[in-house]
């Protein structure tokens, strides 16, 4: 495992271009010029129409996609070398369970993979269990649960190794209004608790103001980033829905985003 430098960022993106099918003639450049930096304990948001390249971006960080051209480092480590030691986990819109295991079953199998004891993967688990609040849920199946339930166990699965970053590609984007608030609050709690850094990809404004301490604005394709805003709301609550504040700011997103469709190709 290679030592994490104090002193880097957490993310730190220069020069990014992502173009798939290269060369060909039916290449896409799916994104241009990407240079982005996350600060360590920093919850940021990725919002953009529709094939921007968000999730693109968030799969770059995660080394499951290669830049065509630019760097991508964790830690200031490379972004391959950074998932080999494990500095991050991705949580995808879908759960992801799989049905025949029991809810602890799942958290426990990526640790089942690295070689973990029963004892320890057991000890674990439970851990996770008590940090997403199902403690009374680790002997039921997925279908058992709530499409809320199952998100909250697809989190305690990618937060077994105890990641620095957690990379979610639009978590919540399938569940109701109200689960989906409940979740954005849970959410928050175990990024306080766990004071780890978040890089969040959403469509929704207001989930990205709510949750974030700093949301991008992606252009359309080729996706480049359009602007960034600081959110200083204070501590997150549900009053804060209600908060002039809170207004101000999904306007200000707003209006970056309508300024990109103005511009679009």
């Amino acid at each position: 495992m290679t030592t994490i430098d104090p002193s880097a960022p957490a993310v730190e993106l220069v020069g990014v271009d992502k173009v798939f099918n290269e060369g060909s003639a039916n290449a896409v450049d799916a994104l241009q010029g990407i240079d982005l930096t996350v600060r360590r304990g920093e919850f940021v948001s990725l919002i953009g129409p529709s094939g921007c390249g968000k999730s693109t971006l968030l799969r770059v960080v995660a080394d499951l996609l290669p830049p065509s051209r630019g760097t991508a480092s964790v830690f200031g480590k490379p972004a391959p070398q950074a998932r080999l030691d494990q500095d991050h986990a991705m949580a995808f819109q879908k759960a992801g369970l799989f049905d025949w295991r029991t809810v602890r079953a799942n958290i426990e199998l990526p640790l089942e993979l690295k070689g973990w004891s029963k004892a320890d993967r057991r000890a674990r688990s439970e851990e996770m269990l008590q940090l997403v609040k199902l403690e009374e849920f680790g002997s039921h199946y997925p279908f058992q649960l709530s499409g809320g339930m199952q998100q909250r166990v697809a989190i305690a699965r990618c937060l077994t190794f105890e990641p620095k970053i957690l990379l979610m590609d639009e978590p919540f984007g399938a569940l109701d209004e109200m689960t989906r608030e409940h979740m954005q609050a849970e959410l928050l709690r175990i990024y306080e608790e766990l004071d780890t850094t978040v890089i969040f990809v959403t469509h929704s404004i207001a989930e990205a103001v709510y949750l974030s301490s700093r949301v991008v604005v992606m252009s359309p394709r080729p996706g480049r980033i359009h602007s960034t805003i600081d959110i200083d709301l204070g501590e997150r609550t549900d009053a804060i829905r209600n908060d002039a504040k809170f207004f101000e700011k999904t306007n200000e997103v707003r209006s970056a985003l309508r300024s990109v469709e103005q511009v679009a190709p």
